[in-house]
C-alpha cells in the first residue's frame, strides 16, 4: 500500500454540472438527472436514467456519458463510485429488495461496458444505513460482493469505506481478509467521529493499515474524514506513519 497513492476526500460527482466536491485522485462520483446523490442507482422508477439508455441533448444518460469526457476527467482517471440509489420513501426495504437489485444489475451491466471504452473502474461502496444513510440500497459488503459476483464485470469493484464497514457490520479483520480481493479502492475515517485516523475512537488504524499492507493491498487510500481542525494539520497521522515506516519515493 504506497502512501504516494493517498487521496484526499476524492468526491466528484460525474453528473449533473460535474460538480466538485473536494481536492484529490482517483476516484469520481455519478448520480443521475436532478436527483439527490444516491436517489437513483437500482430504483425501477429511474431505470433509463440510470442505464442511460436516452442519448438526446442534455438528458441524464447523455450528461452521464458526456461527463466521461470532460476535461476534469483527465486529472481524476482512474475509477468512478456508482451510487445505488436509495429505497424509495414509505417503501419497506424488504419488499422492494428483489426488483432493485434486479434494476441495479441491469444498470451495472450497462455502465460496465460505457466505462471499459475508457479504460475506467466502477466502484460500489455499502454505505451504512444506521447513522449516515437509512435509505440507502447498498449497505454491507456481503451485499456488494454478492452483487459485483452476478454481474461479473472485472471493471467492477468494491469500494471499501472503513468507516461504514465497522458501523454496520464490526469484524474488520475478517471483512478485510474475505473481501480484498473485490476492492478497488479504500477510504479511511474514525468512528464514530468520522475524523482524522489519528483522532479518539473505536479504530487501531496502525493495525488496520498493516493489516491491509500484509493482504497485499496496493491501491489508493482516500481521506473521507472530517478534519477536526485545519487539514493539513491533520494530516499528522500521515506524517507519523512515514515517520517509522519510511517516505514513499516517486512513483511508489
Amino acid at each position: 500500500m504506497g502512501w504516494s497513492r493517498l487521496c484526499c476526500t476524492p468526491r466528484l460527482w460525474a453528473v449533473p454540472g460535474m460538480r466538485r466536491r473536494g481536492i484529490g485522485k482517483g476516484e469520481f462520483g455519478s448520480t443521475g438527472g436532478a436527483e439527490r446523490p444516491g436517489e437513483m442507482g437500482s430504483r425501477p422508477d429511474r431505470r433509463a436514467a440510470g442505464r442511460g439508455a436516452s442519448r438526446e441533448r442534455g438528458s441524464e444518460g447523455s450528461r452521464f456519458e458526456d461527463g466521461l469526457h470532460s476535461p476534469l476527467q483527465a486529472h481524476f482517471p482512474h475509477r468512478i463510485h456508482l451510487m445505488a440509489g436509495r429505497v424509495p420513501q414509505g417503501a419497506d426495504r424488504a419488499a422492494v429488495r428483489s426488483e432493485m437489485e434486479t434494476v441495479f444489475l441491469e444498470n451495472l451491466r450497462h455502465a460496465a461496458g460505457v466505462l471499459a471504452q475508457e479504460n475506467l473502474v466502477g466502484l460500489l461502496e455499502p454505505i451504512n444505513t444506521r447513522i449516515t444513510d437509512p435509505r440507502y440500497f447498498l449497505d454491507t459488503p456481503q451485499q456488494a460482493a454478492a452483487i459485483l459476483e452476478k454481474v461479473g464485470r472485472p471493471n467492477l469493484q468494491l469500494q471499501m469505506d472503513i468507516f461504514h464497514w465497522q458501523i454496520m457490520d464490526g469484524n474488520l479483520t475478517g471483512n478485510i481478509r474475505e473481501f480484498l480481493p473485490f476492492v478497488g479502492h479504500v477510504q479511511v475515517a474514525q468512528v464514530p467521529g468520522r475524523g482524522e485516523p489519528s483522532s479518539p475512537g473505536e479504530l487501531n488504524f496502525p493495525y488496520l493499515f498493516q493489516l491491509l499492507e500484509d493482504e497485499g493491498y496496493k491501491g489508493f487510500v482516500g481521506c473521507e474524514y472530517q478534519p477536526r481542525g485545519d487539514t493539513v494539520e491533520g494530516l499528522s497521522w500521515l506524517r507519523s506513519y512515514w515517520d517509522k515506516r519510511g517516505r514513499p519515493q516517486a512513483g511508489q
